[in-house]
C-alpha cells in the first residue's frame, strides 16, 4: 500500500515538471512570436500614418518588411506629403527607394516646389534624384539663385599687358535641364574662356580696366548656359589687377635670341677668316720652300756656266754687286717703313 502511494507521488510529480517545461516553452515561443509581430509589424508607424490622415495598411507594411524596405524611410515622407497637400501614391515612393533614390530628399524638394509655384511632377524628381543630382539642393537653387566664384584668370590685351580677373556668376537651376544637362565646371570653363577672349581683344589694356562691364556684356551675350542645368542671370567682374608686360618680355625674349643668332653667325664668319688665314700661311710657306728650291738651283746654275765657259769672272764680280746693292736697297726700304709707321 505504502509503495504504490509514493509510485503515485512521483507520477504525479513527472507530470507537474513535464507540464512546467511545455508551459514554459510555450511563454517562450509567445514572447518570440511577440517580438517578430513587433518587428514586422510597425504599429507605431501605423498609427502615426492613420493619425495624419495616410491610409497604409498592415498587411503593406509587414509586406515592406518582406521586400527589405524600411518602413519609415517611405511612410515618413509620405506623411510630410499628405500633410503638405500633395497627392503622393505610397507604391512610387517604394519603387523609388528600392531604385535607390533618396525618398525624403524627393519628397522635400516636391514639397518646397509646390510652395514656390514651381511646376515639379514626382517622376521628373525621381528621374533627376536617380540621375545623381541633389533634386532638393536643385529646387533651393531655383528659388534662391546662388553665386559661383571663378578663378583668376589671366589674359593679354592687344598692347601686350596682362590683365588678371575674376568673376561671380550668379546663376539659377533649370529644373527641365538637370538630367543631362552639365554642371558647374562647365559654366566656369565656359566664363573663363569668356573673359580670356574679351580680354584678348581690346586694343588696351586701360579700356579694360575703365570700363570691366564691357567683359559682362560680352560674356553674357554668348549663351553659354546652353546645354547646362543653370540658367546664368548675371555674370560681374569682382576684380581685375594689372599682371605682367608680357609683350615687353616677349620683345626682350626675341631681341636676345637674334641676339645670339647673330653671335653665333658671327662666330660662324669668324672661324671661316681664321680658317682661311690658316691655309693662306701654308700656302706662303709653300711659295717660300718653292722660293728655296730655286734659290739653290742658282749656284748649280752659276757652275755650269763656269764650265762651259759662258760665265767669267767678271760677270760674275757683276752680278754679286747687284745683288749687295738690291739687298741694301731692301734693307733701307724695310727701315722707311717702319719709321713711317712709329710716325702714324
Amino acid at each position: 500500500m505504502a509503495d504504490s502511494l509514493l509510485g503515485s507521488l512521483a507520477l504525479i510529480q513527472q507530470v507537474d515538471d513535464l507540464l512546467f517545461g511545455t508551459t514554459a516553452l510555450l511563454v517562450l515561443g509567445l514572447v518570440v512570436l511577440l517580438l517578430i509581430v513587433l518587428w514586422a509589424v510597425p504599429v507605431r508607424l501605423w498609427v502615426e500614418a492613420i493619425s495624419a490622415g495616410t491610409h497604409v495598411g498592415i498587411g503593406y507594411l509587414v509586406g515592406m518588411r518582406l521586400r527589405k524596405v524600411n518602413p519609415p524611410a517611405v511612410v515618413r515622407p509620405l506623411i510630410w506629403a499628405t500633410k503638405a497637400g500633395l497627392p503622393l501614391a505610397v507604391g512610387d515612393l517604394e519603387a523609388h527607394y528600392l531604385a535607390g533614390g533618396r525618398v525624403d530628399r524627393v519628397v522635400r524638394a516636391l514639397i518646397s516646389a509646390d510652395k514656390a509655384n514651381i511646376e515639379l511632377g514626382f517622376q521628373q524628381a525621381a528621374a533627376i534624384d536617380l540621375a545623381g543630382r541633389d533634386v532638393f539642393e536643385a529646387v533651393q537653387v531655383s528659388v534662391n539663385p546662388k553665386v559661383i566664384t571663378t578663378p583668376r584668370v589671366a589674359a593679354m590685351a592687344k598692347d601686350g599687358i596682362q590683365l588678371v580677373a575674376q568673376a561671380r556668376v550668379t546663376v539659377r537651376a533649370n529644373i527641365n535641364r538637370l538630367v543631362g544637362g552639365a554642371g558647374e565646371e562647365t559654366i566656369l570653363a565656359r566664363v573663363g574662356e569668356g573673359i580670356v577672349s574679351s580680354i584678348g581683344s581690346a586694343d588696351s589694356h586701360k579700356a579694360v580696366l575703365e570700363n570691366p562691364d564691357n567683359i559682362s556684356k560680352t560674356v553674357l551675350s554668348r549663351g553659354l548656359d546652353s546645354g547646362t542645368a543653370y540658367e546664368i542671370l548675371s555674370i560681374d567682374i569682382a576684380d581685375v589687377d594689372v599682371g605682367k608686360n608680357i609683350g615687353a618680355e616677349l620683345q626682350t625674349d626675341q631681341a636676345e635670341a637674334d641676339k645670339r643668332v647673330a653671335q653665333a653667325r658671327a662666330e660662324e664668319r669668324r672661324a671661316m677668316a681664321v680658317a682661311l688665314e690658316q691655309e693662306m700661311r701654308a700656302k706662303v710657306q709653300e711659295m717660300r720652300a718653292r722660293l728655296v728650291e730655286a734659290e739653290a738651283s742658282v749656284p748649280l746654275a752659276i757652275s755650269e756656266a763656269f764650265r762651259e765657259g759662258n760665265l767669267g769672272v767678271m760677270d760674275y764680280m757683276r752680278y754679286r754687286n747687284i745683288q749687295s746693292d738690291t739687298s741694301m736697297r731692301d734693307t733701307i726700304a724695310g727701315e722707311d717703313q717702319g719709321n713711317s709707321q712709329e710716325l702714324s
